[in-house]
């Protein structure tokens, strides 16, 4: 009993003891509430007053001025730390893991895929090809050249327009590669054809077909080419043109015979442009027998 009433005597003292500061804090939890309603907006007016004015950019304009950022950069490249610390993040399996997700996801295959169809990248790769052949075939023609007035033996004069032996055989076999390519697609047009309608007979008559069909194909080819233009496309990437007396593309009558005379001319190992060496004008006998000469020439504009 003696104890329940020092208990008793205690607990009533306690409360009397901690009673002024409950009451304290029971006056002051209202006046704290709305001091911080009141100084959060306030402080993020004193925030946004200072971002306002200048000391922001002069704070960025001092750290410029004084090279601060380069100043750490040069410290971290000095003690390896900014090396050590890009190395870690690409030996993450985070970072990895991260590159295959971006790699593999839908919007980088789109990205690159209307990156490589855009007009512009066309357009970049079409002038790359364009200035790569450009410059091919440039290299190409200089040399020819070159080989023409070491091959000459003196007989032409140097700046003469007379196109030599080595162009002239550089463009009839760019010719020669491109008629082989027309009659190859036509023989299997014609081959098809035959599929489905039944092989010729007898077998000789097939023979005599094709042969006369090389020999069509190839002088059509270049009968076409020299009545109409004057050059072939070999003549043409080569930059040479044939022309008659009066300066421009010979005539159907004179581009048949200088077909003709052309086929003679090579069946003896191309005997038939020897004299292209001695003669002055560099004609060879096809241009001997259909009054025709091959020079040089450069495109408009």
């Amino acid at each position: 009993m003696a104890q329940e009433g020092r208990r008793s005597r205690f607990g009533t003292a306690g409360r009397l003891a901690f009673f002024p500061a409950r009451v304290a804090a029971r006056a002051s939890r209202g006046p704290l509430e709305a001091a911080e309603e009141h100084l959060v907006p306030e402080l993020s007016r004193l925030i946004d007053r200072a971002l306002a004015q200048s000391l922001p950019e002069e704070l960025v304009h001092s750290l410029v001025e004084h090279r601060v950022l380069e100043r750490m950069a040069a410290e971290f490249a000095e003690t390896g730390a900014l090396d050590q610390a890009v190395e870690n993040a690409l030996a993450s399996p985070h970072t990895q893991e991260l590159t295959d997700r971006i790699v593999n996801s839908e919007q980088m295959r789109s990205a690159i895929r209307e990156i490589v169809a855009s007009p512009e990248v066309r357009k970049a790769v079409s002038q790359q090809t364009v200035g790569f052949v450009d410059e091919l075939a440039g290299a190409i023609r200089a040399r020819a050249r070159r080989l023409d007035d070491r091959m000459d033996r003196g007989h032409a004069a140097a700046t003469t327009p007379f196109a030599g032996v080595a162009t002239r055989a550089t463009a009839l076999t760019a010719d020669a590669l491109l008629i082989i390519a027309i009659f190859t697609a036509l023989s299997g047009f014609v081959a098809l054809i035959s599929s489905l309608v039944g092989t010729l007979r007898p077998t000789w008559l097939v023979g005599v077909l094709l042969g006369s069909g090389w020999t069509l194909v190839a002088g059509g080819y270049l009968v076409l080419f020299w009545s109409g233009t004057g050059r072939t496309p070999g003549m043409n990437l080569l930059r040479v043109r044939v022309r008659d007396g009066s300066g421009g593309p010979p005539s159907v009558g004179r581009a048949i015979v200088r077909a003709l005379t052309t086929w003679i001319s090579i069946v003896p190992f191309f005997a038939g442009y020897l004299p292209v060496l001695f003669d002055r004008r560099r004609r060879g006998l096809p241009d001997l027998v259909a009054g025709t000469e091959v020079v040089y020439f450069e495109p408009d504009g």
